[in-house]
C-alpha cells in the first residue's frame, strides 16, 4: 500500500537523468478544509500542489517556490506555496459559476502562470509564462523550456486512495552539467508517461518504479515527509498592522471594537482590540493570542 504525504527521489545509473514522485492526500486535505470549493477548483489545488511539491525538491538551497495561477475566469487565483522542508500551504480566490466539467483554461480564462522562487539567502527569482498548454503539467514544462532551464517532464494524477482523494506527480530531469542523450531522455519519458492515477495513488514507490523502469537500474532515495504548514502568526499580523494607516485602523476599532485578522490559508483568526493596537504602536508585544 502506499505511503501518502512523501516526496522520494530517484536516479537512473546509466542514464544523466533524475526522478522525483510525491504523493499527497492529508496535505490536500488540510488545504481544502476550511473551504467550500467546486470540485474542478479542488482538482486544481491538488495539481498544483504536487507540482510545486516536485519543484521544490529541485531547488538545492533552503527557501520556498510559490506557485500560482492568475487569470480573468471564474477562478481568479489558486496558489501553493512549499518550501525545501516540503512544509505546504494554499489558497484558491473563485468568483462566479464554475461548471462541474471545467478544465484549466475554463476555470482561468486568459491568463498566466507565475513561478516564484524565494531563497532564504540570496536574490528572489520570478519566472511568469502564458497558459499556452491544456494542463498544469504542460504549463509548467513550458515554464522550463522558456526559462532555458533542463529538459524537464512532469505527469500529474489526481483520484482516490482507500476512500480518500489523493494527488500525486512524477518528475523526470536532465541532471546539469551532464551530457543526456535527447533519446534517453524521451524514452525514459515515455514509459513514465503510462502510469496509470491508481498504480501511482496505491502502489508503494518503489512498485511503481518497478513497473515503470523494471529494465533499468534505478536508485531510490530516503523519502521526505510532506506537510500541510501556515506561516501566519499574530506577531506577523501585528507586524502587518503597524504598516497600514493609524486612521484605517483606528476606524475599523471605532466600527467594530477589534480588528479580526484572516488567514485565508489556514482559516485562523487573529483578533487585536484598542489595547493590543495601543501596544503594537508602542512597540510592545500584544496581549496574549485570541486565536480561534
Amino acid at each position: 500500500m502506499a505511503q501518502h504525504d512523501q516526496l522520494h527521489r530517484y536516479l537512473f545509473e546509466n542514464y544523466a537523468v533524475r526522478g522525483e514522485l510525491v504523493t499527497v492526500s492529508d496535505t490536500w486535505k488540510r488545504i481544502l478544509e476550511n473551504h467550500d470549493y467546486p470540485q474542478p477548483v479542488k482538482n486544481v489545488l491538488g495539481e498544483l500542489l504536487v507540482a510545486t511539491s516536485l519543484l521544490t525538491a529541485t531547488l538545492k538551497f533552503s527557501g520556498d517556490i510559490t506557485v500560482q495561477l492568475q487569470g480573468d475566469g471564474p477562478m481568479s487565483l489558486a496558489v501553493i506555496n512549499g518550501d525545501n522542508n516540503q512544509q505546504m500551504r494554499g489558497v484558491a480566490r473563485v468568483q462566479g459559476d464554475v461548471p462541474a466539467d471545467a478544465d484549466l483554461k475554463t476555470l482561468v480564462g486568459n491568463g498566466y502562470l507565475v513561478i516564484t522562487i524565494t531563497p532564504s539567502e540570496g536574490e528572489r527569482y520570478q519566472g511568469v509564462v502564458g497558459l499556452e498548454g491544456d494542463t498544469l503539467a504542460e504549463c509548467l514544462e513550458d515554464y522550463f523550456l522558456r526559462s532555458e532551464q533542463l529538459p524537464t517532464r512532469l505527469f500529474i494524477r489526481t483520484g482516490e486512495a482507500q476512500g480518500r482523494p489523493a494527488a500525486g506527480g512524477m518528475l523526470l530531469q536532465v541532471l546539469p552539467a551532464q551530457n543526456a542523450q535527447a533519446d534517453d531522455f524521451a524514452h525514459l519519458a515515455t514509459l513514465t508517461e503510462t502510469i496509470t492515477a491508481e498504480e501511482l495513488l496505491t502502489l508503494p514507490a518503489n512498485d511503481v518504479l518497478w513497473r515503470l523502469y523494471h529494465e533499468e537500474e534505478v536508485t531510490l532515495y530516503d523519502p521526505q515527509e510532506v506537510e500541510f504548514k501556515c506561516t501566519c502568526s499574530r506577531e506577523r499580523c501585528a507586524e502587518a498592522l503597524k504598516t497600514l494607516p493609524a486612521e484605517e485602523v483606528d476606524t475599523i476599532i471605532a466600527e467594530d471594537g477589534e480588528v479580526d485578522m484572516h488567514c485565508d490559508y489556514c482559516g485562523n483568526h487573529y483578533v487585536f482590540d484598542a489595547m493590543d493596537i495601543v501596544a503594537i504602536r508602542n512597540n510592545a508585544s500584544p496581549a496574549d493570542p485570541q486565536v480561534h
